[in-house]
């Protein structure tokens, strides 16, 4: 039975890197793969998902109305496809989820995405929301804090090195860096509103 995977990190996990070598270990062995990258990633240019050591490959971009199931389905009938592999996976709509879980269920191409699990004031992102309950396989990618302890958070930082706190959730291009909950400060980045009483 094919699998909806989801391989979920913070910041700077090395995500990209782990989807480009499973996408070349298919292909190695003589597959064929289709891989998946959001228009409104256009850090290393579109349709490109890149590395922070140098690995690349070119992709195909889904924007928000995109039907996946409908995209596959065809490159599928066309040549068959032993995978399909999503980066950015948090920028899906929850209807692409859906229709990825029909790749899988329907077509029986297993479907590995991967990306961030929360934003930088800790709120899950729409399309990891959706893996997050529908995937099949949740696979954690680890990174460590500068404080040594696991990295579970992305915080946004400003210019000045400091931590933004507002703004929208979606931000192509500003610096983020991975913090463990507790460096986070979760309570006070969080929008739940909860206020601790002093110590």
């Amino acid at each position: 039975m094919a699998k909806l995977y989801f391989y979920y990190a913070a910041m700077n996990a090395g995500k990209s890197a782990i989807l480009l070598q499973a996408d070349h270990n298919y292909r190695e062995r003589g597959m064929r793969t289709l891989l998946f990258s959001p228009k409104l990633d256009d850090r290393y240019g579109l349709g490109k998902i890149t590395s922070r050591i140098g690995l690349e490959a070119n992709a195909h971009i889904f924007e928000e109305d995109t039907d996946l199931y409908v995209w596959v389905k065809r490159e599928h009938e066309a040549a068959p496809l032993n995978c399909v592999l999503v980066d950015e996976a948090q920028f899906l709509k929850p209807a692409q989820v859906l229709q990825l879980t029909l790749v899988c269920d329907r077509l029986r191409v297993p479907v590995l995405c991967y990306g961030l699990r929360t934003d930088f004031r800790g709120e899950p992102f729409e399309g990891s929301k959706y893996l997050l309950a529908w995937a099949e396989e949740l696979n954690e990618i680890k990174t460590v804090c500068p404080s040594g302890k696991k990295a579970t958070m992305n915080a946004r930082i400003d210019e000045n090195g400091q931590q933004v706190l507002e703004g929208d959730q979606v931000a192509i291009g500003l610096n983020y860096i991975a913090l463990s909950r507790r460096e986070f400060g979760l309570h006070r980045v969080s929008p739940i509103g909860y206020h601790p009483p002093e110590e």
